[in-house]
């Protein structure tokens, strides 16, 4: 049975993920790693509504008869823990980052705080964005490096030491997304273009 603390964090996160559309009712998936398990939200389960019992528990290194009910990207999830840092991962359907995945092979932030905490998004290419085996094998590539990667026409995977950690850069992401993306439809110039100076190039 999943203890009540970490019952919460799947909970509000959930919520926070629907209730601000990075998600739609069912899609998207969160989890965290517990030692060698993977705790994983159910296959199915309406990512703003989640009880305890759409928390799944499944091995981190083997198959187990979990996998039969948890999140159709369990192995993305899982590959992302055994080549990365991350303790806690969000995959969400960031509208904004979408949007500019379409058009852009990186996202450059404009805002402080995006330059601060990111100063630019990776975006990848697979050959099935909606699926999860390239998925799988490409997105732990970037992770590594960077807490946050979009895959070009479908959504984010973040990383973060607990699932807030990680919301944090699912949803700074899309805030520097966002303001991209109207900065840029405004047609003007920048009155200041931090891209182009010193010490973001050299990050």
């Amino acid at each position: 049975m999943i203890d009540p603390e970490t019952y919460k964090q799947f909970k509000i996160t959930g919520k926070i993920l629907t209730d601000h559309r990075y998600n739609t009712s069912h899609s998207g998936n969160i989890s965290m790693r517990s030692g060698g398990k993977i705790l994983i939200k159910r296959r199915g389960a309406m990512l703003g509504y989640l009880e305890p019992e759409d928390i799944i528990e499944t091995d981190l290194y083997t198959t187990d008869s979990g996998i039969m009910l948890s999140s159709t990207e369990t192995d993305v999830h899982r590959q992302i823990y055994l080549n990365t840092d991350a303790m806690a991962i969000i995959h969400a359907h960031n509208p904004f980052c979408v949007i500019l995945s379409l058009i852009e092979d990186e996202i450059t932030c404009l805002d402080a705080e995006g330059i601060y905490m990111y100063r630019k998004i990776p975006i990848i290419e697979v050959e099935n964005p909606a699926g999860p085996t390239d998925a799988a094998r490409e997105v732990p590539k970037v992770l590594k490096d960077y807490p946050i990667v979009v895959v070009r026409a479908h959504g984010v995977f973040a990383k973060g030491n607990t699932l807030y950690d990680a919301l944090q850069n699912v949803t700074g992401a899309e805030q520097s997304a966002m303001i991209r993306y109207y900065t840029m439809s405004s047609g003007k110039p920048l009155k200041r273009d931090y891209s182009k100076e010193k010490y973001f190039s050299e990050w």
